[in-house]
């Protein structure tokens, strides 16, 4: 297991938030925290798309997202929101301190404020064309896996 954790805020998609936990399961992910009004499993929906990773990878469901990030804070993880925004840093440079949790918000609105002000760290995934952003499922999985780059690279970086 990664010592990452995921937290999603505001997933409208439920094939999207199928998608991250698939990507979560292939990447190792500890576990997934789904927030706000992001569908949970059992879905078929769901289903669908994570072929059987709902049921892999231990998750939680927040209606209130700050009350799990309070909690991860006091246990020293490094809260990272992926997100657009001249003040992110590049994804690729990004260099992690372990354990951390990954954010991702609504595919319009993104996260909230709150979150975003919660946030140790904004990263972003470089976008040369002439879209700000990808799907958010898969700007989570080029995320997710560049972390488990690093995470091979360097497991003992901690905060």
């Amino acid at each position: 297991m990664m010592p990452v954790f995921t937290l999603l805020e505001n997933i409208r998609s439920l094939h999207n938030v199928g998608s991250v936990f698939r990507s979560s399961d292939g990447a190792g992910v500890s576990r997934i925290f789904l927030t706000g009004y992001t569908g949970t499993p059992p879905r078929d929906q769901i289903s669908k798309t994570a072929l059987g990773a709902e049921l892999t990878v231990p998750w939680k469901q927040y209606k209130r997202p700050m009350n799990i990030i309070r909690r991860l804070k006091q246990q020293g993880v490094q809260i990272v929101a992926l997100e657009t925004g001249e003040h992110a840093e590049d994804l690729f440079r990004f260099e992690p301190h372990w354990p951390l949790c990954l954010m991702v918000g609504n595919e319009v609105e993104g996260l909230s404020t709150e979150l975003m002000e919660a946030a140790d760290m904004t990263v972003k995934i470089p976008m040369m064309g002439t879209k700000e952003s990808l799907n958010v499922s898969c700007a989570y999985s080029i995320a997710i896996y560049e972390l488990l780059r690093k995470h091979q690279k360097n497991p003992f970086r901690s905060s």
